[in-house]
């Protein structure tokens, strides 16, 4: 039988992999608190940075459904739960990680799908989806400037081809080319 304290800390650990967009799960051996405590600031809101036992997270990996970190529960583990934007916890990761080498990523999940070391780095090299849906937001009105520019174009030029249609009737008309005859009476 489990003792209620460790069934509670399951239930707790399984309810953040529930309720979060990516874990990240790291090694911190050789980490002072203060560092620690600069870690988490680093993260920014949208993650908690919790220092947790291996054998109690990966029982809540597997409740939460999410059996691909079984090999990284190894060594001192901390998880970064991230609820918010991913690639803003993986840049803040991957910043304090060149500072300080004795953070080491091990890997982590993201929307149910696993990621290795590597490919959290590749994360954090993207840029934050408020770039990212401004640069789409400004291709799509780029685009629509063109398309009204060239529909704004044809009937522009229709009357500008008429106009010089009717110019050169006019001067065809007045340079000796008789008048009609008026109706006889």
């Amino acid at each position: 039988m489990a003792r209620p304290d460790k069934a509670a800390a399951v239930a707790e650990l399984t309810d953040q992999f529930r309720s979060s967009n990516a874990a990240v799960l790291t090694e911190y051996r050789g980490l002072t608190v203060a560092q620690l405590k600069e870690l988490r600031r680093s993260l920014g809101e949208n993650a908690q940075y919790a220092v947790v036992k291996n054998t109690l997270t990966k029982i809540a990996a597997n409740e939460a459904g999410i059996n691909a970190l079984d090999d990284l529960f190894s060594g001192p583990t901390a998880v970064a739960f991230v609820t918010g934007d991913p690639v803003e916890s993986a840049k803040g990761l991957r910043d304090f990680a060149k500072d300080n080498p004795n953070l080491i990523i091990k890997g982590g999940v993201l929307d149910g799908k696993a990621l290795s070391a590597d490919e959290i780095k590749k994360l954090a090299d993207l840029e934050s989806r408020e770039v990212l849906l401004s640069k789409l937001a400004g291709a799509m009105k780029g685009k629509q400037s063109q398309a009204a520019a060239l529909f704004q174009a044809l009937p522009s030029k229709f009357v500008r081809t008429a106009e010089a249609l009717r110019a050169k009737k006019e001067e065809q008309g007045g340079a000796g080319t008789p008048a009609p005859a008026e109706a006889a009476e």
